[in-house]
């Protein structure tokens, strides 16, 4: 997949495009880019998608934004797992939340993108004030020679699949919910990074991920399995949060314990993949405290494996 910073000012190549947020990539958006994807591979256009960073709800929203599924790197890869072509992350800041939905037809859709096929959600709105919508499009489509859908809102077991949907299943530990409105167990991915080495004072090392999100949609104690380390999925217990015993920093870290790994897996890019919660995050009065509880943390954990086996 090409990845593109930017929207070209004018373009001389054509292409089946749709527009979002797509954090999470969760099951509607799925269907939207295999409906995409088999336009283009039937037109011989590439299935391209247009989306932004930051996305408009946290411009201007700032800090009630809502806590992000995916991090930018996390979307590229879930995107091109899709069979998407073509990204194109346009940012967004105050020139461009200025343009009206006219300019945004003209300047974006049909110059800067070369659009033939449009995508899109039923609810999509755009142009300052949001006052483009799907009319609009499909008015400007037929002085201009583009063809607009709408993409209805996929319904699964009866429940609306959406990112906040997903957000909620998070928030209440939820996760066989979440997972089945995702289509794949919640997952966080990130680089081993060098933590303060407590947890291998107290026999519970851990392989500490760097966190992109700064506001993670997800708190507690977790039976959790980690790709990238292995040929196959690796057990483990993971511990999501801002560790109140040990300091009180408020910045969250993430940090799992993988069962019966003893090898060096320093700046290795991980995949944590969050199958069951199994607590809040507390704080103890002392590290012995923690340590007992890490130890049944870690038990518990196993013993789901040994029910559930990789």
């Amino acid at each position: 997949m090409q990845v593109f910073r930017g929207i070209p000012e004018r373009t001389e190549h054509g292409c089946v495009l749709t527009i979002g947020n797509f954090d999470g990539v969760h099951r509607g958006h799925q269907a939207l880019l295999a409906k995409l994807t088999a336009k283009a591979r039937a037109t011989g256009l590439p299935a391209s998608v247009l989306t932004f960073e930051p996305h408009p709800r946290e411009y201007f929203a700032h800090e009630n934004r809502p806590r992000r599924l995916t991090s930018l790197r996390e979307k590229i890869q879930l995107l091109a797992a899709q069979g998407v072509d073509r990204l194109y992350i346009g940012r967004f800041n105050a020139r461009f939340a200025s343009l009206t939905a006219e300019q945004f037809i003209e300047d974006i859709l049909i110059r800067g993108l070369g659009v033939r096929d449009l995508m899109i959600g039923d609810d999509f709105r755009f142009g300052k004030g949001r006052k483009g919508d799907f009319a609009m499009l499909q008015h400007a489509g037929q002085t201009a020679g583009f063809t607009v859908e709408a993409m209805h809102t996929l319904v699964h077991d009866g429940e609306r699949v959406s990112s906040s949907a997903i957000r909620e299943a998070l928030s209440d530990g939820d996760m066989p919910h979440a997972a089945r409105l995702l289509g794949r167990p919640y997952s966080i991915s990130g680089r081993v990074m060098h933590g303060d080495k407590i947890g291998r004072t107290i026999g519970f090392p851990t392989a500490n991920i760097q966190l992109k999100h700064r506001s993670p949609p997800l708190m507690g104690i977790y039976t959790v399995s980690v790709d990238g380390l292995a040929d196959k999925p690796w057990p483990g217990v993971a511990s999501i949060g801002v560790r109140p015993t040990i300091n009180d920093a408020g910045r969250a870290t993430l940090e799992v314990n993988l069962f019966d790994w003893s090898a060096d897996c320093y700046d290795a890019h991980l995949r944590i993949n969050f199958l069951r919660k199994q607590r809040d995050e507390e704080r103890y009065d002392s590290l012995e405290a923690l340590t007992a509880q890490i130890a049944r943390d870690a038990e518990e954990a196993r013993a789901y494996f040994v029910q559930n086996p990789l």
